[in-house]
């Protein structure tokens, strides 16, 4: 059997933790070929940890998609269009974990995957309800509001919240930081937000889906919840996620969640809708 070639851009935490399962848990099926990150220390450290040698880590993008079939985007919002867009343009497939960087250029996504012949695969992150939002939305969804939950540390270096004067440090109580569009959350909170452009992209877009995100030193987990209208009834869900042990900026649930779209790919019978 052929073993599916692996490539992951990003070596942080999110990578890294995704480099590591695909080797111990997935080596029956797929290959860890090729890792790369802006800087090359990280792709060289990862490929040691992982490989015993640093022949993994590769100089540029393009020789990660030369080696690669399946390419992991885990860098960041700002990066992951150029990522998908030149993955793509090569016929490669791609996980896409940085969604706020693709979700305004979803039609440009979609069609450049068609015409190439390649896949999209955007995991559901740190929130539960993705699989029936998407069965509500054959039907007609009246509403969709997210309400986010994150203790003030986890907004430190967000232009947003900096530029509006905000002190985190003197947060008391459960503070409104952001009200509005996902559309507009999305561009405000690219590094904390990405389960709202995921959301939109599965429900009723970026125009229509709510975002409410609020900061409370009272949580020491990223709180996620969804509320839904629908023909097909009400729907609520509560997320309280375990923040990744190497990075408080995303939630242990988004590297599950990866490695779980990663093993619908390799395996025959997919469960969920």
């Amino acid at each position: 059997m052929n073993k599916l070639k692996i490539g992951i851009v990003g070596c942080g935490a999110i990578g890294s933790s995704l480099a590591k399962v695909i080797v111990k848990d997935f080596s029956g099926e797929a290959k860890l070929c090729a890792l790369y990150d802006l800087d090359n220390e990280q792709a060289v450290g990862l490929s040691r940890e992982v490989f015993g040698r640093p022949t993994l880590a590769v100089p540029g993008f393009n020789q990660l998609i030369r080696k690669s079939e399946l390419i992991i985007e885990a860098a960041s919002a700002k990066a992951s269009w150029e990522i998908a867009k030149l993955a793509l343009s090569h016929g490669k497939d791609i996980m896409i974990m940085s969604v706020g960087g693709v979700s305004s250029r979803f039609k440009q996504l979609t069609v450049l995957a068609k015409n190439n012949g390649a896949k999209v695969y955007i995991p559901s992150g740190a929130i539960a309800g993705i699989d029936a939002l998407k069965a509500a939305n054959i039907g007609k969804i009246k509403k969709v509001i997210l309400t986010t939950i994150k203790n003030p540390l986890s907004f430190k270096g967000v232009e947003y919240v900096e530029k509006a004067g905000i002190n985190l440090g003197k947060i008391k109580d459960a503070t409104v930081l952001f009200s509005g569009r996902a559309a507009d959350a999305v561009k405000c909170f690219p590094q904390n937000i990405n389960v709202a452009a995921t959301l939109s992209l599965a429900g009723i877009g970026e125009g229509k889906t709510q975002v409410r995100i609020i900061a409370s030193p009272k949580v020491t987990r990223n709180i996620h919840e969804i509320a839904i209208e629908s023909d097909a009834g009400d729907i609520f869900t509560r997320t309280e996620n375990i923040l990744h042990p190497d990075n408080p900026k995303t939630s242990y649930l988004a590297v599950l969640s990866a490695v779980a779209m990663l093993k619908q790919i390799l395996e025959p019978v997919k469960i969920g809708t």
